[in-house]
This record gives C-alpha cells, sequence and structure tokens, in this order.
C-alpha cells in the first residue's frame, strides 16, 4: 500500500553571487538546488542514505533572475530495488508581479548507499498529499557549517532561515518589498543536529496598516527514522513598502 507524505519542497531567493554579470542565475547553482532537492527526497521518502547516480535530460527553458524566488520541488515517479526516479522541478518566481514560470525540470536516478548489505525493498510509489495554500511548507538541510563544534546547528543560523522564509512568506502576501522592522518573539525548544532535515512552516496571521506578523515554525527530522520535533518558533514583523521606500499599505489578510 502507497504511503501519503508532502512532496518535498525547497523555497529560496536568488542572491547576487548565484548568478553572472548579466543577473541571470547560473546553471550550476540551479542544479545544486535540484540535486539537494533529489536527496532529501530520497532520503525522506526510503528512510535511508542516497547518492545521485544518474541526472537524464535537462532542459533549461528560461532565465532565472537575481531576486526571484527558486521554488524547486522533488517527488518520487518510479521505485526499483535499490534505486528510484526522483523528478524535480524548479519554478521561477517574480516577488513584486507574482509571476511564476517553469524554468527547470529533470529526473535523478538515486541509489541507496547501503544497497550491498541492505537487501529491503523500497517502499512502493507514495500518494502525496495537498498542502494548504495558506501554510508555506519549506526544507533545508543541516551542513556541519551551520553547526557548532557539537555538530548542533547555530541559533543564528537558524533565525536566518526563519528570517528568509518570513521574508518570502510576507513579500507573496504584499507583492511589494517588504523590511523586517521587529522579531516578536523566539523560542529554542530542541536542539537540531547535522544531517537532519529542517522544515520551515510559515503563514501570515494578522496584517495592520503596513505590517504583518509572519508566524515560523521550525521543525526538525531525522531522514533515518522520520522523528520529528518543534525546535523553534517565533514570529516576525514585516513592514510592507512602496516605490519611494516609505511604508505603504498591506493587503488584507485573505479567507481560508
Amino acid at each position: 500500500m502507497s504511503i501519503a507524505q508532502h512532496k518535498v519542497r525547497l523555497v529560496d531567493l536568488v542572491f547576487p553571487d548565484q548568478t553572472n554579470h548579466q543577473g541571470n542565475m547560473f546553471g550550476g547553482a540551479a542544479l545544486a538546488f535540484m540535486d539537494k532537492v533529489a536527496f532529501l527526497t530520497a532520503a525522506r521518502f526510503a528512510r535511508r542514505g542516497f547518492v545521485t547516480a544518474a541526472v537524464e535530460r535537462t532542459d533549461f527553458k528560461n532565465p532565472v533572475l537575481v531576486g526571484e524566488i527558486v521554488d524547486v520541488m522533488g517527488e518520487i515517479r518510479s521505485v526499483g530495488r535499490s534505486s528510484l526516479n526522483v523528478r524535480v522541478s524548479l519554478t521561477a518566481e517574480n516577488l513584486i508581479t507574482g509571476r511564476r514560470h517553469v524554468t527547470t525540470q529533470g529526473d535523478f536516478v538515486m541509489v541507496a548507499t547501503d544497497r550491498k548489505t541492505n537487501k529491503t525493498p523500497l517502499p512502493p510509489v507514495p500518494d502525496y498529499v495537498p498542502v494548504s495554500p495558506i501554510r508555506t511548507r519549506n526544507v533545508e538541510l543541516v551542513f556541519p557549517g551551520d553547526t557548532d563544534h557539537r555538530g548542533l546547528l547555530f541559533g543564528g543560523r537558524a533565525l536566518a532561515l526563519m528570517e528568509k522564509a518570513a521574508f518570502i512568506a510576507a513579500s507573496r502576501h504584499a507583492r511589494c518589498s517588504v523590511v523586517m522592522a521587529a522579531l516578536h518573539e523566539i523560542n529554542f525548544a530542541h536542539s537540531v543536529h547535522v544531517g537532519e532535515l529542517v522544515e520551515l512552516c510559515t503563514q501570515v496571521v494578522r496584517v495592520g496598516r503596513s505590517s504583518m506578523r509572519v508566524a515560523v515554525e521550525l521543525w526538525a527530522e531525522d531522514l533515518t527514522n522520520g522523528e520529528r520535533r518543534q525546535a523553534t518558533v517565533g514570529e516576525f514583523v514585516m513592514v510592507a513598502l512602496g516605490e519611494d521606500g516609505r511604508p505603504t499599505a498591506a493587503p488584507p489578510l485573505k479567507e481560508a
């Protein structure tokens, strides 16, 4: 019987160091995002380690510009004895206009690292469940450079991930420039370890005249067994800005 789960989704911003002199995102940077999502999709699905064995034809249909969002989605397409195929699509989104277009899509063949010793068959292709459009879910992987000498995620790195998630949520809501005005509250409940997946659940919960309060939850997940815990929660106050750089009216909240 197929298992139900969310598709793995990574949402990030394109910074100048990821682009060429024309402001277009490097193909290698796009592939790095896609490969990370392919790994997370495979590891989260099978609870085993994986390596990339092959990348099938990948077409770059449209450029991704500096300052745009990359919305990278991975899903299991087929499963073999010790390998699987992950379809990864990269969509670019203009923060101001909301215009979205698929720029890159490719199939990644992922092979289990323990295939010679672990003969357990991989699970069947999952049934994916939809995600609420009001609440954004976004994943990241904790690397050694994100942690201290004990292998625990730096609090500052956690805050940076949460602030970026709040910025994206507020920008999508207001469709204008936004800045952080205040950090309302942050609670660190549990440590996050190197190699774990972090999932950021973000939602605009309140809107004033020009301010938006964004609630962000950071969940840690052990990729080997699926154990999850809410590691950090916080609220960020973001302010909508007009073309003159001054606060401007933010749109009201949409009904769910």
